[in-house]
């Protein structure tokens, strides 16, 4: 999950930029030009010089395993805060595989807690700003009385889902996540009774399949540079497999589970307000300020593209500057500022109104931030300690067909450390050269690279900082969503790696 400066990054080696300043497109080797696209913004990668892990590959997977298990004890049985408990686990984890003793703060819990926190506090706090801008205009309900007009109750969830897969394209998760959560809240309680989930994964299951399986999403740009297959193709195939993936895994789960677990629309965005403004927001007014990011960022979007082929000149200032406007933490501030001017003062809102209208917005976010921020320091002591590295050793050696253990070693790399871009430039460095190597035709090396980005997005759980975005926005505690969320992900790379390997089959 990440805004699109990620592939604007200098490659790893460089001194790292603001993140939304980036400092030039590097399209020079293969190499540099996957591991630009793989850096989250902001974040560098944490070292232990001196240091090697000495332990076996057998105790860091049990010490991953038992780590994994303490939390949802400490969760779940326990009931302790999952702040407080990531933290601790975090610790443990650290201490149990060996990382020096004086490095642990300052270099593995610190950095990994703030570079998580650099690429979604921003995005959480102004799309919650903005959410509760739009719902306190009385622009919510306009938008979900606009789309239930269209589309009627029955087909309103499928239609929110359709429009996330539009939207998903030019759109990375957690940004297009943060955009239409106000829109997917409103069309639930619209339609009323306790049918959250059915909304609510409709649209995020959308979001989370463009990210894995379309470019120019970072996953599939990187593999496609690592396996030197066809970005064409693979765009082609994506799109040919991400309406069927989403709807088994996105709109037809989001039915089944809502039977099973009715919920109601959680307050991020504040409490319902049954006396609706006496001059609310118009639909048209809402959706002209939802497109409005999605502008900016494709517009983002575009001039890496053009840059990347040599259309442009990606170090031209004026392509720094829209590249700039275009990132996801700027393109939200310029939306909220729009938001604030069209959807406050010019229906009379007042400074001051305005004001209590944010400050009671940024309260209920708060633990949300802190909370993913703590999940993906959990994710990275796993990393730093070797666990991943462990575990790529022992499965590159198995002798299966190169397509299967593409899908299978990204798989176990997403369990055991979280990071699904980690799990997928991993898995892309250990097998491409017997993918270059190994006479596939295009269409085969395309589907080989979908198969590797099928796999790092399976079974996303409690060492992901994004088990505890979705859930936490959502308003589910740690056990509805492995039983929703992980159970979903896991179905998204299952469906998505079969819809693949028919295609590479096939042809």
């Amino acid at each position: 999950m990440g805004a699109l400066s990620r592939i604007l990054a200098p490659p790893q080696g460089c001194p790292a930029t603001s993140p939304d300043e980036p400092d030039h497109f590097d399209t020079s080797t293969r190499a540099d030009a996957a591991r630009a696209r793989t850096r989250p913004y902001g974040r560098a990668p944490v070292t232990l010089d001196g240091w090697s892990q000495t332990l076996g590959a057998g105790a860091l997977l049990g010490i991953a395993a038992g780590a994994v298990a303490l939390l949802l004890i400490l969760v779940m049985v326990l009931r302790v805060h999952a702040f407080l408990a990531l933290i601790v686990v975090s610790l443990l984890t650290a201490l149990a595989t060996g990382l020096p003793l004086g490095a642990i703060v300052p270099q593995v819990l610190v950095p990994n807690f703030g570079n998580t926190l650099g690429s979604v506090a921003l995005l959480i706090g102004l799309g919650a700003i903005l959410g509760r801008l739009i719902e306190s205009s009385g622009g919510a309900r306009a938008a979900a009385d606009l789309m239930v007009r269209l589309f009627g109750e029955k087909r309103a969830a499928f239609a929110l889902g359709l429009t996330s897969l539009l939207l998903g394209f030019p759109i990375f998760f957690d940004a297009g996540l943060i955009i239409m959560l106000p829109i997917i809240f409103a069309v639930a309680r619209r339609i009323g009774g306790q049918n959250l989930l059915l909304f609510g994964f409709s649209g995020i299951a959308a979001f989370s399949v463009m990210h894995v399986f379309l470019p120019p999403h970072p996953g599939p740009v990187a593999a496609t540079e690592f396996f030197g297959a066809n970005l064409g193709v693979v765009l082609l195939i994506g799109l040919v497999i991400a309406f069927p993936t989403w709807y088994i895994s996105g709109y037809l789960w989001a039915r089944f589970i809502n039977k099973r677990f009715p919920m109601i629309v959680p307050e991020l965005f504040g409490a319902l307000d049954e006396d609706q403004p006496k001059n609310p927001a118009k639909a048209g007014t809402v959706i002209a300020v939802l497109l409005l990011p999605l502008v900016l960022i494709f517009l983002n979007t575009g001039l890496v593209s053009l840059a990347s082929v040599g259309i442009v000149d990606g170090k031209a200032t004026w392509v720094q500057a829209l590249a700039l406007i275009g990132t996801s933490p700027v393109a939200l501030l310029l939306t909220v500022l729009v938001a604030m001017v069209v959807l406050g003062a010019a229906r009379g809102e007042t400074g001051s109104a305005l004001e209590k209208v944010v400050e009671r917005t940024l309260g209920p976010v708060a633990s949300v931030i802190l909370i993913t921020g703590a999940g993906g320091m959990f994710g990275g002591v796993l990393r730093a300690s070797g666990i991943g590295d462990a575990l790529a050793g022992v499965l590159s050696n198995l002798g299966l067909p190169v397509i299967l253990a593409a899908y299978l070693i990204a798989v176990m790399l997403r369990v055991a450390q979280g990071s699904a871009t980690v799990a997928l430039v991993t898995t892309a460095g250990l097998i491409a050269p017997a993918v270059i190597g190994g006479g596939f035709n295009t269409i085969q090396t395309a589907a080989i690279t979908l198969a590797a980005a099928a796999g790092s997005v399976c079974a996303s759980h409690v060492n992901d900082s994004g088990f505890w975005l979705v859930g936490r926005l959502v308003g589910m505690d740690v056990k509805t969503t492995l039983k929703t969320w992980t159970v979903q992900q896991t179905i998204e790379s299952v469906v998505g790696f079969t819809l693949v390997l028919a295609i590479y089959l096939i042809f």
